[in-house]
Order: C-alpha cells, then structure tokens, then sequence
C-alpha cells in the first residue's frame, strides 16, 4: 500500500513539475505571442480603463476623457477639436493614434516606465500609473488668428519663435473633429469613412506633412546664397539682368509679373519679386552654394521631428542651369513645408541663427511633477550675420512699400515676403499664395515671431500680388496676437 501512494504522490510531483514548467514557458517565452495575439484583449482593456493624460494649450486642456462605463471605458474627448487637431491628432479605441497622442502615447496613457515610483515597480505589481499631462508650446491667441484668417479656404500656418524655435501656431485647413474618431461603434467608422473619402483630405496635416512649391518666398534663400557667396553685394548697384530672361541652354523666356524689373538693384528685385533678376542670381551663385543654403536653413533634411515627423523639404541637387534658374525662384522641383518656410523667416529674424523648432513645452506626472522640457534646442547658422541683416532690410522694404503692405502693423517692425506659386500640369491650377514673414514690436530688442502661410485655393490672379492680397493679412493677425500684451 505504502509503494502506491510513493507512486501517486511521485506522479502527482511530477504533475506538479510539469506544471510549474509549462508555465514559466507561457510567462517567459511565450508572454510576448499570447499578449500579442488579436484575441487577447486584456491589454485594451487595461489601456482604457483609466483616464488618459492630457494635452495643454497655455495650461489649460485642450483634451479630456469620458466614462462610457463600457469594458473600454474611458474615451477621448476635445476642446476645440478643429482648432487643435494639428497639434493634438486623436486617439482612437478603433483607429489608433496620431501626431501628438501617438509620439506621447506612453506617458499619456500612463505605461511610460519614467512614470513609475520606482524602477521595476510595474512589472512586480502589475499595475499602471495615471496618465501624464503634455504642455505644448502653442500661444492660443495665435492659433485662433490663424485658424479664424484660413477661415474656409485650404491652406496652412506656422508660427515660430525665433530665439527658441518654440512652435507657436500649427494650423491647417480643411480640418475636423477627432472626438468624433475617439470609440469604436458605428460614429466613429462612419466619421473614419467620411474624411477618408473627402477630397479636400482633412486629415492631412498640411502645415508639416504637405510639401508646395513655395514660389517667390524662396528669393530670401537665393539673395542669402547670393551675398555669401559674394555674388551680390551692394543692394543698391544694378544686377545687369535682362528682362525677358532666357534659360540657360533653351529658348525658354521668363518673364515677370512686375515691372521695372530690367537691370534692377538686389533691393528693386525683391520689393518687386522679379523673377528674372532672382533666377539669373540663383545661376550665378551656381549649383553648389545654392544647394549648400538650402540645405543650411534646412532643406532636404530628412530627420526633423517637433515631435512627430516633419515631411522633408526639398531643393534637388541635380539639376542643370535652366532648371536651376527655375528652381531659384521656388518653382520647378523645390518644395516646402508651411514650418520649413516659417524657419526660413526666423533663421532671417534671428540673425542668421536656425534652431531646432519644438512642440511639446514640458511633460508631468498627474501629480505636476516634471519628467522634462523642451529647452533649448540644437542651432545651426545658415548664415552671416551680416547677411541677415541685409535680408532683414529687405524684407521691411516689401512690406513698407512692396507686394506686402498688407502685412504690416502699426506700432511694429514687420518683414516679409510674398509668393504665388504655379503648380499643376502647364501651370493650370490656381496659384497657391504665399506668405512669409517676422516681426517684433518697436520696443523688442529682436522679432518675436516669424510666421508661414500657404492658401490653395486664393482667389487671385497669377500675379505676385496674389500672396500680398491673401496670405498676408492672416500672417498679419498671427502676428499681432504674439505682439498684443
């Protein structure tokens, strides 16, 4: 009897072993399958059952969460969600995450491990800290200036500070609600279809993730890529350009929208926006110093992230001489970003200085406590100060007596430089206007804001003035809402 209960009680050990074993397989090496496995929705669950961490706009949330009292209980909610929807992107049960709720995700939705009090403290307790909060940089009177300029056209806004590369305006139009994406039952798939399938792609970020071609406002990189090569010098002296020019190698004649521009100074040029001088200046300066600028205020940089990605501008290094007049005066294959145009008006403000341009402020803890700060960011000189200087003059001249009247404001010192930017198959569709500019009140020591805006669908002829009639004015409000007290 003895030997058959040793026998039991062995197998029943063995059992016990067995056991012990297929779970520690399933805790060890098989964690990662089961807890990755569609069916398996305890990590949903547990993502949802708590409130997320929220997005600030001066301090205040712009975001907040709903109990559904459902098995995923908590859903998004927004304040201003068009407003804010370039900043904020959604989070959806169904859909996933965008812009700042995915680059932030983990500390919003409280898995980040900084979150925890110590380290480990999760993995032993199996448990989640609250969300944290993210506190962006944007100046909220600005945004609603942009947001209220665009009004119901397409188009973008990107407003820079500077001395920082704090970003103060993200704005793009058409736009949409991401509440509307934040659960998973039939409102949210309908909304998903709907603006999928609108042509006007309101989930399309335009201010950082639509590359244009930015027409005239690129004459500021071709007159900085000019004087530091000394190509150009005095403003004043006559460039000796020919008007029509011929492109270099055809018969192509370029023309302008302006005129007075035959033999005009550097000064005469940029007030006017001639085509002709800026083209034969970008020939001049030649492939390798144009290139060099442009990649020194920067284009073709492919890592930028404020931060979620930044789509790359571009200026292509392998063109020949008459493509590369073209490409001088922002047509042809250059291409840019509302925030890449933006930078190029602070790097002009900042005395040649470009900094890093960054979005989220500072991050905390539920309880307040800071995980970190933007800070300062990395900077790069795209140019002499000399040389921006020179550029800052001339931009003041566009908007004193040239195509940017419009932009300016009593009381301060306003920069700029307007485009209209042909595009489509033989130039048919309507001109995209620019604008592109800076300024500080009379009291500032340097500008406080520089700001970029592209409209679609301006209603304008395919004159420079174009940019001046449309884009200015709401680069204007931007503008003054940063410089209003």
């Amino acid at each position: 009897m003895t030997r058959y209960i040793r026998h039991a009680a062995g197998f029943c050990a063995l059992l016990l072993v067995a056991l012990l074993v297929n779970a520690a397989r399933v805790q060890l090496l098989r964690a990662e399958t089961y807890r990755d496995n569609p069916a398996n929705r305890r990590d949903t669950i547990a993502r949802y059952h708590q409130p997320r961490g929220d997005i600030l706009v001066a301090g205040r949330p712009v975001t907040g969460s709903r109990d559904t009292e459902e098995h995923l209980r908590y859903e998004r909610t927004y304040r201003d969600g068009p407003l804010y929807a370039p900043v904020t992107g959604f989070a959806s049960q169904e859909y996933g995450t965008t812009l700042l709720e995915h680059t932030e995700d983990a500390l919003l939705s409280g898995t980040d491990p900084v979150l925890a009090p110590l380290p480990l403290w999760n993995e032993f307790t199996r448990s989640r800290n609250a969300g944290g909060d993210v506190e962006t940089t944007i100046h909220p009177a600005a945004q609603r200036a942009a947001y209220k300029g665009l009004r119901s056209r397409k188009g973008a806004v990107a407003a820079v500070e500077p001395a920082t590369g704090r970003i103060l305006a993200l704005v793009s139009l058409p736009s949409y609600d991401p509440e509307l994406l934040s659960g998973n039952g039939e409102t949210a798939r309908t909304a998903w279809q709907r603006l999928n399938a609108d042509p006007d792609k309101p989930l399309l970020n335009r201010a950082v993730r639509q590359t244009y071609p930015p027409g005239s406002t690129f004459k500021v990189i071709t007159a900085a890529a000019a004087l530091e090569a000394g190509v150009a010098g005095d403003l004043d002296e006559p460039t000796d350009s020919p008007d029509p020019y011929v492109l270099p190698g055809t018969t192509t004649r370029l023309t302008n929208g302006a005129q007075g521009c035959e033999d005009a100074s550097l000064r005469e040029a940029f007030t006017l926006s001639c085509n002709t001088v800026f083209a034969k200046l970008g020939v001049r300066t030649g492939l390798k110093d144009m290139a060099s600028t442009a990649h020194a205020f920067g284009f073709n940089d492919e890592d930028l992230r404020i931060p979620f990605p930044v789509a790359r501008s571009t200026f292509d290094t392998t063109v020949d001489r008459a493509q590369l007049a073209l490409a001088s005066i922002g047509q042809y294959n250059t291409r840019a970003t509302p925030l890449q145009m933006a930078m190029v008006a602070a790097a002009v403000a900042s005395g040649g200085q470009v900094r890093e341009p960054y979005l989220v402020e500072r991050v905390t803890r539920a309880n307040g406590g800071t995980v970190s700060s933007g800070g300062s960011r990395p900077v790069r000189r795209a140019m002499q100060p000399g040389t921006a200087m020179r550029l800052q003059q001339l931009m003041r001249g566009v908007v004193e007596k040239g195509t940017g009247e419009r932009a300016a404001i009593p009381g301060a010192v306003v920069g700029g430089k307007t485009g209209t930017a042909q595009h489509g198959l033989g130039n048919s569709g309507t001109p995209y206007a620019w604008f592109v500019g800076w300024a500080q009140d009379r009291n500032d020591i340097q500008p406080r804001v520089a700001v970029a805006v592209v409209v679609e669908d301006a209603a304008a002829n395919r004159r420079e003035i174009s940019g001046g009639g449309t884009a200015a004015p709401i680069a204007r409000s931007v503008m003054e809402a940063v410089l209003d007290p």
